[in-house]
């Protein structure tokens, strides 16, 4: 059986795609991901064969714009002005940014990108001829190669927020390039999407209207060694803080909360142990003795030493702490962030509060009530044995073949 992946050109987005993709090669199908340039190094370092082909407007351009519109419609939460979407610019105010001159100059040439992007992957699809496609929600190419091919899809959620949310949180993109009716489908909409592949026990399950396909999440974040000493036992409570290397890009500097994290941390009984990557180490500067940093340490190999977690909401690090059993809190600089703490701390493994809110008092008081009311162990050990029950990548390749065959 032939499987082609479309991703988009963020990592994270198809991060829990690649253990199915292992899974299929080892099952002796054959595997194709269609990506961006930028995403050749990434797949292959996942042991999957990329092809890249894909183009279009890249995700940070497109999620800024996605907080500029957020702002102008009056939602966005937060007491400072979302980044320029363009260039990533402290906007002073709304009208900095000029729409009228990106819709008539930027705007024509990301929908030709795209339209190329929709393109190349029709037309990999017909000479390569696959019997399945599966696409990540920020990558509508699988979707319509599959449809132009006439073979069936599945979009591949990465956890709790679905494909069917507020418009001003949606993770599925809209075809502005106008694609779609160009190969003769009609304007694209979501009722399109037919099939979700879901990852995500039943209390956080992601509203869509499409068939669920349940699969256990398993958490890749990449090969990186991990140090010895994670596997000796601590003296006292471990907390783990853990920070997107790429949020402030993103979302703007006022997003940078981990230094606050540090520093709301030092009263508490337990070591910390941070994740960043090298630029995030030396803006830290200077430590307490009770934290130690290391850099890209895969979070997975990380959180089953620790009893809690502190991060900014994103669905890799909110899964893999659910698949480690261990509570969250989560301070969210975005809408679709905001979703998935909201339901993490409602289905009772963790907490969450708006970034902006996140002063070190409510970071200490919330990771301490973390660690000592037992109830959101339980919970969160509760949720880590319901994904322990859903079928494995592994068994899931059976699915796929049953659904192809079809």
């Amino acid at each position: 059986m032939r499987l082609l992946f479309t991703v988009s050109s963020w990592p994270t987005h198809y991060s829990a795609m690649v253990p199915l993709g292992w899974a299929l090669q080892a099952a002796g199908h054959e595997v194709r991901v269609l990506c961006t340039p930028t995403q050749v190094g990434p797949v292959s370092q996942a042991a999957l064969p990329p092809v890249p082909v894909l183009d279009g407007m890249d995700v940070v351009t497109r999620l800024r714009l996605q907080y500029y519109e957020e702002a102008v419609a009056g939602v966005w939460p937060y007491p400072w002005l979302p980044p320029h979407p363009l260039t990533g610019e402290r906007l002073r105010d709304l009208g900095d940014f000029d729409v009228d001159d990106f819709r008539a100059r930027v705007a024509p040439e990301l929908a030709a990108r795209a339209a190329r992007s929709f393109d190349a992957a029709v037309e990999f699809a017909r000479a390569w001829r696959p019997d399945l496609v599966l696409h990540d929600p920020a990558s509508l190419e699988g979707l319509l190669a599959a449809q132009v091919v006439g073979v069936p899809a599945a979009l591949c959620l990465w956890g709790p927020v679905g494909t069917h949310e507020p418009e001003h949180m949606r993770i599925v993109p809209t075809d502005h390039s106008g694609s779609f009716p160009r190969h003769g489908l009609g304007e694209f909409d979501l009722g399109m999407i037919e099939r979700v592949v879901d990852p995500c026990p039943d209390p956080l399950a992601p509203p869509t209207a499409a068939v669920r396909l349940p699969v256990r999440y398993v958490p890749y974040n990449g090969n990186r060694p991990a140090p010895t000493w994670l596997l000796h036992p601590a003296d006292r409570p471990r907390v783990c803080v853990t920070w997107s290397t790429a949020l402030s890009t993103v979302s703007g500097p006022d997003s940078y909360l981990l230094p606050e994290v540090i520093h709301a941390l030092r009263g508490l009984d337990c070591d910390v142990i941070v994740t960043a990557t090298a630029a995030d180490v030396a803006a830290l500067g200077p430590v307490p003795v009770s934290v130690r940093v290391v850099e890209h340490v895969p979070l997975r190999m990380v959180l089953p030493q620790c009893d809690v977690v502190v991060h900014h909401g994103g669905s890799g690090s909110a899964m893999t702490a659910l698949c480690a059993g261990i509570p969250q809190f989560i301070a969210t600089f975005a809408a679709e962030q905001t979703v998935t703490g909201q339901r993490v701390a409602a289905a009772g493994a963790g907490r969450h509060a708006l970034g902006h809110l996140a002063d070190r008092e409510t970071i200490r008081d919330s990771v301490g009530d973390l660690l000592s009311n037992r109830s959101y162990r339980v919970t969160a050990d509760r949720l880590r044995r319901e994904m322990l029950a859903r079928p494995t990548p592994a068994t899931f390749v059976e699915s796929l073949e049953e659904l192809a065959a079809a």
